[in-house]
């Protein structure tokens, strides 16, 4: 499998020379008492109501079969921001990825409901190329987490000639202690048209961005890296164990390694989304100097899926499934198919 990475690994390159050379005069930021928080959501098809020629929209408008109107809208929002506001028991999240927002619009009126306000989230979203228009996008809290670099990640399958994979969301900042993050937030190409379909894709998006954080770690002394999205895949499936060679967190911590913290929980039966049995799709991998605890730098907990009964409905066989908006062409006025995760990091002084 070749892939076309040229143009973004010399970014990194630079972004490698360059990655301390501009935080010395940011002001510092605060330590969140509990830990600061990173979660990531599937919102299930965030459309606005309006008509855009450039993607497939057809299906979220007034005048389509599921009448995609205003009120609908506005109460997807209302629940989507319902499910932020408790996600954190004791605070809003700091940071956020999403997946699957038509726009930065949606995700502005998504920042200003009532329910998370105010957090004063602010947003980073790049227009992709998809399609259907579904999108990966960043809200953060500005005391907590400062960005000093963000851009979109493409990158071309050659044995694939007609793919089209959505784009990578790379994001690099600071936290209190001025340790830098570098965030990369994710939606795989999905499994529409069968798993052996398209696994290709999926396993050119791991071996990609294993060769992305590769270089990460050749330029720098042990980096705080999380990859977080909805892969579409499984942790045990190739293209994360693999090609992006992530591995289960356990006490044992090599250097420079990944480490999927959804591993072990999809191993003992749990996961982010339900068709048949428990899938764990949306997941959170992060590099081993998060994973171990390490003086004056980051600590990465376990991660938590978000699954509050209010977010459920329960089957006849008295399985309690994600509250999907739409299911079967019929509008119920839930959540999302998938369910959000979330870990806490402990900044260690």
């Amino acid at each position: 499998m070749k892939l076309f990475s040229c143009r973004s690994m010399a970014l990194f390159i630079m972004l490698g020379i360059l990655a301390t050379s501009c935080q010395n005069n940011i002001q510092r930021l605060r330590k969140p008492a509990n830990g600061l928080t990173f979660a990531f959501y599937n919102i299930e098809n965030l459309f606005d109501t309006l008509d855009d020629p450039k993607i497939i929209d057809e299906e979220f408008l007034p005048t389509a079969k599921g009448q995609w109107n205003t009120q609908r809208f506005n109460h997807k929002l209302e629940n989507i921001a319902r499910v932020i506001a408790a996600m954190d028991t004791t605070d809003y999240p700091d940071m956020i990825g999403f997946a699957e927002i038509e726009n930065l619009e949606v995700l502005q009126m998504l920042a200003d409901q009532d329910y998370i306000r105010k957090a004063n989230y602010k947003l980073i979203h790049y227009p992709d190329h998809d399609d259907r228009g579904i999108e990966v996008a960043f809200m953060y809290r500005p005391e907590y987490f400062k960005p000093l670099y963000s851009k979109p990640i493409d990158y071309i399958i050659d044995s694939l000639p007609k793919s089209n994979p959505r784009h990578i969301l790379y994001l690099k900042g600071i936290v209190a202690t001025k340790d830098t993050l570098h965030l990369f937030i994710n939606h795989w190409t999905s499994r529409y048209g069968g798993q052996k379909e398209t696994v290709e894709a999926r396993n050119a998006a791991g071996s990609f961005l294993r060769n992305v954080t590769d270089t990460l770690m050749r330029l720098h002394d042990n980096p705080n890296i999380i990859i977080a999205g909805d892969l579409n895949d499984n942790p045990t499936d190739e293209s994360l164990i693999t090609h992006l060679k992530a591995l289960p967190l356990s006490t044992d911590i090599e250097p420079n390694k990944l480490y999927n913290l959804a591993l072990n929980p999809f191993l003992s039966g749990t996961g982010t989304l339900y068709y048949k049995s428990w899938d764990f799709f949306d997941q959170v991998i992060i590099s081993s100097n998060l994973a171990r605890p390490v003086e004056g730098k980051l600590k990465s907990g376990e991660i938590e899926i978000i699954k509050k009964d209010w977010m459920l409905y329960k089957t006849k066989d008295g399985i309690g499934k994600p509250n999907r908006t739409y299911s079967g062409g019929k509008y119920f006025g839930g959540y999302s198919d998938h369910l959000p995760v979330m870990i806490r990091l402990a900044i260690i002084d």
